[in-house]
């Protein structure tokens, strides 16, 4: 844990593709136990990131911390700390939902597999179907699965990149209500993107990025009212006209 209590404590980093910068110095610093919405339009440099602080993608710059560890040079013990759910379902869908578990605990190398799997089939109510194979379930399903994986080495992070994309607004609920279950019952810090304005009003606080530039960060009401806005999306919206004008 770094000084202060926080869990994500990077400054200056940044990504480029040739001529094009992705991810342009950008400071993030989140709380231990915090909920933070990661917000922004499309190709706006959010999964980017957190491929970078998990230690998926190698940084062109910055420099900090990611559980204590630098995010750079101790990348792959980060990745053994973190939970990352990517957008797409990763899984494999001719497996069941146990043997996706099983297979990602022996990645893992972890001990007593099969009860940290029956833990999770638990934990996610994912016990009565645990031989249903991953490709037939729903979406809210696969989301619950893909969580029950990211949760299954039991990190003290997860990032998550749009986990709620094309869920239906009853499983969007629920996973939210569980992610806020992890935060207030196991100290779990969660950095989730997302495009829905419902579940950003749910985060403790929110960094809002456009052309790979953090424009906003704060709790909601006080974004709304640092942009003269009637509402967050009205906030947002407003963001992305004045970034427009000054990067686009």
């Amino acid at each position: 844990m770094t000084g202060g209590g926080l869990v994500i404590d990077v400054r200056g980093l940044s990504k480029r593709y040739g001529d094009r910068t992705v991810v342009d110095q950008v400071d993030m610093q989140v709380g231990a136990g915090r909920i933070v919405g990661f917000l922004g339009p499309n190709g706006s440099g959010k999964t980017t990131s957190l491929r970078m602080l998990c230690g998926l993608l190698t940084p062109d710059a910055g420099e900090g911390q990611v559980l204590g560890l630098d995010f750079r040079r101790q990348a792959a013990e980060v990745k053994r700390q973190v939970g990352y759910m990517t957008q797409k379902f990763g899984l494999y869908e001719d497996l069941s939902i146990r043997e996706n578990l099983d297979f990602v605990a022996r990645l893992f190398s972890m001990p007593n597999r099969r009860v940290a799997v029956d833990a999770a089939l638990q934990q996610l109510g994912l016990a009565s179907r645990a031989t249903q194979l991953a490709g037939a379930l729903s979406g809210g399903w696969k989301q619950r699965l893909a969580l029950a994986a990211c949760l299954l080495h039991q990190p003290r992070l997860l990032l998550l990149d749009e986990p709620t994309a094309g869920v239906d607004p009853k499983a969007r609920r629920e996973f939210w209500d569980e992610l806020h279950r992890l935060a207030r019952d196991e100290g779990i810090t969660v950095l989730v993107s997302t495009h829905y304005m419902d579940e950003a009003e749910r985060c403790d606080e929110l960094v809002y990025i456009a052309y790979g530039k953090v424009l906003a960060r704060g709790q909601a009401q006080d974004i709304v009212a640092a942009a003269g806005a009637s509402d967050l999306e009205d906030a947002f919206v407003r963001l992305v006209g004045q970034a427009q004008d000054n990067f686009a």
